[in-house]
C-alpha cells in the first residue's frame, strides 16, 4: 500500500488504463470488464481490476492535472511494478480538423511545468510518449478500422486562462493540436522509471467551432475510445 492507494500489491495488474474521472473507471470497470473488483477507494479515486478477453487489467482513476496524475501513476509504477499506463481522457481541439468525438493518438506531450525536471531531471518541455505503445494504438485502430489522429498535445496546468488566446500561440509555437492536463507529467514518470506510457483521447469540445459535450456523455459515450484502449492493451 501507498499513502494514496490501498491496494494490495497483487490487486493490480501490470496494465493499467488511466480516465480522470474515477466514475469513468467504475463505467468502463462496469461495462467491458470480467469478475472486476474495486481494489482502491482512497480519497475515492476509485480503481478496479478484472479482466478483459482474458487479460488482467486495472482501471484506475487519476484526477485532475499533473500534480494528480503524477501522484498516482509514479506510485502504481513505482510500488506496484506496472509495466504500462494509458491515459484515456477527453481534450479541447485547437484545430479545425479535429472534431467533438474525434480520437487523438498522443505522440507527445508539451508542458507548461517544472514536473520532469524536479521527477526526472529533465530540462525538456516536450516529452514523447513511448513509440511501442503509440505504434500500438495505430495499428489496433487500423484493424477496427477507426479514424484516429496521431498528434502532439498541449498538457496544460491552467484551465481558466487569464488570455483565452493563449492557446493560438501555443498551436503554432508548439504544434500542439488540442489541449489536456495530464499526459506530461504520465510521460515525465515513465521516463523516470524506464516504463511505458501512452494516451488516447477523445475531442470533448473545439476552440474553433465552440461544439461542447456535457459531464455525462464524457462520462458515458466515449465508448470508442475506450474499447479501442482495451482492444490494445491487451496485444502489449
Amino acid at each position: 500500500m501507498t499513502p494514496h492507494i490501498n491496494a494490495e500489491k497483487k490487486d493490480i495488474a501490470k496494465i493499467v488504463l488511466m480516465p480522470g474521472d474515477p466514475l469513468r473507471a467504475k463505467f468502463i470497470a462496469e461495462n467491458f470488464l470480467d469478475n472486476y473488483r474495486l481494489v482502491n477507494d482512497v480519497r475515492n479515486m476509485f480503481m478496479y481490476t478484472g479482466t478483459y478477453h482474458g487479460k488482467e487489467i486495472t482501471i484506475a482513476g487519476s484526477g485532475m492535472g499533473c500534480p494528480s496524475i503524477g501522484i498516482y501513476s509514479y506510485e502504481l509504477f513505482k510500488f506496484y511494478d506496472v509495466e504500462c499506463i494509458i491515459r484515456i481522457g477527453s481534450a479541447g481541439s485547437y484545430v479545425s480538423e479535429l472534431d467533438v468525438y474525434d480520437l487523438v493518438n498522443v505522440t507527445s506531450a508539451y508542458g507548461e511545468n517544472n514536473y520532469a525536471k524536479i521527477v526526472a531531471g529533465l530540462d525538456d518541455q516536450v516529452l514523447s510518449a513511448s513509440s511501442e505503445v503509440v505504434d500500438l494504438i495505430t495499428t489496433t485502430a487500423q484493424g477496427l478500422g477507426l479514424k484516429l489522429k496521431n498528434a502532439r498535445v498541449h498538457s496544460s496546468d491552467v484551465f481558466y486562462r487569464q488570455n483565452p488566446d493563449d492557446w493560438k500561440k501555443i498551436n503554432k509555437e508548439y504544434d500542439a493540436l488540442c489541449v489536456e492536463m495530464e499526459s506530461f507529467a504520465l510521460f515525465a514518470n515513465a521516463r523516470a522509471l524506464n516504463k511505458k506510457a501512452g494516451c488516447l483521447l477523445t475531442i470533448s469540445d473545439s476552440f474553433i467551432s465552440g461544439a461542447v459535450t456535457t459531464a455525462a456523455e464524457r462520462q458515458n459515450n466515449f465508448k470508442k475510445m475506450m474499447e479501442l484502449a482495451l482492444e490494445a492493451i491487451i496485444k502489449f
